[in-house]
């Protein structure tokens, strides 16, 4: 019994001391006078190594301001940093990086929820997916939820998927819209109701954007509203 208790805590400690030294590999990608929000481990580009994806902030005291109208009455601006890093033989390589990821607040939304903390970082079968929570505490009965599917191929992390689910707090009406970006097929879901005592009849609707895409992780602005036709 000892043996096993013994084992077990050793197990823990050496578990503890890898992650605390995977951690310290990748933080020297971190910048003076930034944080680490969030880290997701995974392997991206399916050669058995665990890859790294970082979400850094600004620690900047300029930019939390104080608000007097609607929402929190002080808002975080700081600007964050999505770091997607290769684990390699030598330690970790920078592959690809967006500096468009949206700050915990918004001066021009302050009603607005931080997208992040509700949404999150996920890799998942080699797949990297970026999903975003929008709530508004005043100004919109909506709660919009995106979430971004990225694939790593001819060395970039390529949007191949966009997923959008559309929430009516009042009614309770659920709009879902799929993209395929690889076949370019839409697929759009009305008639779901949160609210409902029943089943309700659900109409699926198959589209085919208009325009073609490819769009890599780096360019994409997260703090805009995503539209594709």
């Amino acid at each position: 019994m000892l043996k096993n208790i013994l084992a077990l805590t050793l197990a823990a400690l050496s578990s503890s001391a890898f992650a605390a030294s995977e951690t310290s590999a990748s933080s020297k990608f971190v910048p003076q006078g930034w944080k680490i929000l969030k880290t997701t481990t995974g392997d991206l580009n399916r050669d058995g190594q665990n890859d790294t994806v970082l979400v850094i902030e600004e620690n900047n005291p300029e930019n939390v301001i104080a608000n007097a109208g609607l929402g929190s009455s002080v808002l975080n601006t700081n600007p964050r940093t999505l770091l997607v890093l290769f684990k390699t033989a030598s330690g970790y390589q920078l592959i690809s990086k967006n500096e468009l990821l949206p700050s915990e607040n918004d001066a021009e939304s302050p009603c607005l929820a931080d997208p992040l903390e509700d949404g999150g970082i996920t890799i998942t079968k080699g797949l990297l997916k970026i999903s975003l929570h929008y709530w508004l505490s005043c100004g919109s009965w909506y709660v919009t939820n995106n979430s971004y599917t990225f694939r790593y191929q001819n060395n970039n992390f390529n949007l191949i998927g966009f997923d959008s689910n559309d929430f009516h707090r009042a009614s309770g009406d659920i709009t879902e819209k799929s993209i395929n970006f690889s076949t370019g097929k839409v697929k759009t879901t009305t008639g779901k109701n949160e609210f409902a005592d029943t089943s309700q009849p659900v109409k699926v609707q198959w589209s085919t954007l208009k325009n073609k895409y490819q769009i890599q992780l780096q360019d994409i602005d997260f703090t805009e509203y995503a539209e594709y036709q």
